[in-house]
C-alpha cells in the first residue's frame, strides 16, 4: 500500500480522539486536514513532533487547518501523553490500524504507522503526501504551512 495518490479523495474514517469524541474526516469538509501519522507516543522524534504541533497550533488555525495527528496508541496512552508533554493538539488512536492499513502507512511487521503527511484541502481531495524514508525524520512546521499556504 502507499499513501492516497495526489487529486483522489481522501478516504474517509471515524477515529477516538484525546477529547473524548470521535473524529470523522468528512465532518471537516470545509476546512484544509492535515493528517500526521507518528509511530509511537513516548518517543523522542514523536515527542518533539507533537510538541512542535501544539506550539504553533495558532498558525495551523489561522491556515485553516485541523491537524490531526495519528498513531496506533490506544486513547489511555495519548491521554497520557498530551497530558505529560502539555499539548494543545488532539491526537487520535487507530488502536485497530484500519486507517493506517487504508492510507497505506501501517509498518505490518512491526505493527506501527510510519511518519507520513496527507495534507487534504476544503473539499476533501488530497493535495500533498510526504513519507519520511527514516522514522527519525520529520517535516517541520514552516514546511508543512508552506505547503498549505500553497493550496490558495
Amino acid at each position: 500500500m502507499t499513501l492516497p495518490a495526489i487529486g483522489t479523495t481522501a478516504p474517509d474514517f471515524a477515529l477516538p480522539s484525546t477529547a473524548g469524541a470521535e473524529v470523522k474526516l468528512s465532518g471537516l469538509k470545509g476546512q484544509n486536514v492535515l493528517l500526521a501519522f507518528f509511530p509511537l507516543a513516548f518517543t523522542g522524534v514523536c515527542t518533539a513532533e507533537m510538541c512542535a504541533f501544539s506550539e504553533d497550533y495558532a498558525r495551523f488555525q489561522s491556515a485553516s487547518t485541523v491537524v490531526l495527528p495519528i498513531s496506533v496508541d490506544s486513547v489511555p496512552t495519548l491521554k497520557e501523553f498530551k497530558a505529560k508533554e502539555k499539548m494543545t493538539v488532539d491526537l487520535l488512536s487507530d488502536f485497530k490500524r484500519d486507517v493506517s492499513r487504508k492510507y497505506g502507512t501501517l509498518l505490518e511487521d512491526k505493527f506501527f504507522s510510519k511518519r507520513a503527511y496527507v495534507l487534504i484541502d476544503r473539499t476533501g481531495t488530497v493535495r500533498w503526501t510526504h513519507e519520511e524514508a527514516e522514522l527519525g525524520h520529520k517535516r517541520g512546521n514552516d514546511e508543512l504551512l508552506a505547503q498549505i499556504q500553497a493550496l490558495g
